[in-house]
């Protein structure tokens, strides 16, 4: 192993130095066997190709998987996002809480449904919701006399929030609770797995999420009411399916609210439910993953690990450092071209959702406050975790940060 006086005196690749890969490893990737493949074929071959025998199949596995009554498949975790709002009736003189600290289609499902984002800002040390910021700015939106219809907590890189805290503020104030699990497939709070917490969860399928389906997403929730209104949501909000009008011999059907065609594929279903058999060796990988990550920082000064809390099993979608510039001589963005230039695919997870221009230029934006957000953001790298990767690729990894991180 390079001691840090060999790493200091190595050339770096974006100085014309060796890359530590040839080949550019990324942060998060697929992973598609034969069992997948033949369960597609198995779907190409038969009668159904969408909204068939597949879908609900992978319904019923998903639902038992978190130990939620009910699943609702949909075309993607936007979808999955905005069905949750439509089911809980946000409209236009609406509010919901959104933690800054995530993917855009978080606050964007609130704005679908006509309602306002109100940032929430995140811990500094974890980057999970801050339950006394969302509190103070709850408290602050009803004295105002806003409607606010729900707190959205979002199991930020995969850990699970502080669900009873803000379960006992959402009680308090007589507001819905969603999470935003799109990160947290597979990871428990107080031994009860995400999806079966929260009144309703999101998931994602995307390939770098823990399974895919290749694009696709899913809304877990034990409300009968809410899982009904989400499948007529997904389906153009018509009161009667195909199945329904064929069991009722009849072609009538009526629309009475705005819907959409969020249907998922019996294709996408089929491929989804194979990974789903595959979830906890695929967890039980990344945390192997993490293990080593977490014992290679530990000593190298400047760089950080997100903080991980006690009763929580983490699912480890992202493992993310924070970057200390004064120690490690290197700012963020110089550490990120660096990083690439060694050909580990590193990614910055995410700029705060109120400073991109669609929400900057409004009131929501400009009245945000979440200075830790803010900070957090210019510290924050994504390193590479999945399943797939191999002992030599988080080997690498870790030579590469080592080399391009101890540079004084």
């Amino acid at each position: 192993m390079k001691s840090s006086t060999d790493c200091k005196s190595e050339t770096l690749a974006v100085d014309g130095g060796p890359a530590v890969r040839t080949t550019m490893l990324p942060y998060g990737q697929q992973w598609i066997d034969e069992d997948d493949i033949a369960a597609v074929v198995e779907v190409l071959r038969g009668d159904w190709l969408t909204t068939g025998p597949a879908v609900e199949r992978f319904e019923d596995a998903l639902a038992k998987k978190v130990g939620a009554k009910y699943a609702v498949a949909v075309s993607s975790g936007t979808a999955a996002l905005h069905a949750m709002m439509h089911a809980i009736g946000v409209g236009s003189d609406d509010s919901v809480l959104v933690p800054t600290m995530t993917f855009a289609a978080t606050a964007n499902a609130v704005r679908f449904c006509g309602g306002t984002p109100i940032f929430t800002d995140v811990d500094p040390h974890t980057l999970l919701v801050d339950p006394a910021d969302v509190e103070a700015k709850l408290s602050h939106a009803i004295d105002a006399g806003k409607s606010v219809k729900a707190i959205v907590a979002v199991d930020f890189a995969g850990q699970p929030c502080d669900y009873d805290a803000l379960r006992s503020i959402a009680e308090c104030h007589k507001v819905a609770l969603l999470t935003d699990g799109c990160h947290a497939l597979g990871a428990t709070y107080r031994s009860k797995p995400v999806g079966s917490i929260a009144d309703l969860t999101a998931f994602s399928f995307h390939p770098v999420k823990h399974v895919t389906s290749a694009e696709g997403g899913a809304v877990t929730t034990s409300d009968e009411a809410f899982a009904t209104s989400m499948r007529q949501f997904r389906n153009h909000c018509m009161n009667r399916d195909h199945h329904k009008r064929q069991s009722q011999a009849t072609w009538e059907y009526d629309i009475e609210q705005l819907g959409f065609n969020y249907r998922l594929t019996d294709m996408q279903c089929a491929l989804a439910t194979s990974q789903l058999g595959k979830l906890d060796a695929w967890l039980s990988r990344r945390c192997e993953i993490a293990t080593v990550y977490d014992a290679a920082f530990r000593d190298m000064a400047g760089v950080a690990p997100l903080e991980r809390c006690e009763n929580r099993t983490h699912a480890w979608h992202l493992y993310m450092i924070q970057i200390n510039t004064d120690t490690c001589g290197v700012d963020r963005a110089a550490a990120f071209e660096m990083l690439r230039a060694e050909g580990i695919g590193v990614n910055v997870h995410y700029r705060p959702v109120h400073e991109l221009s669609l929400y900057a230029n409004d009131s929501s934006g400009q009245s945000a406050n979440c200075p830790h957000a803010e900070a957090a953001y210019a510290q924050i790298l994504s390193l590479p975790i999945f399943p797939r990767m191999t002992d030599s690729d988080i080997a690498d990894v870790i030579a590469a940060c080592r080399k391009v991180l101890r540079r004084r």
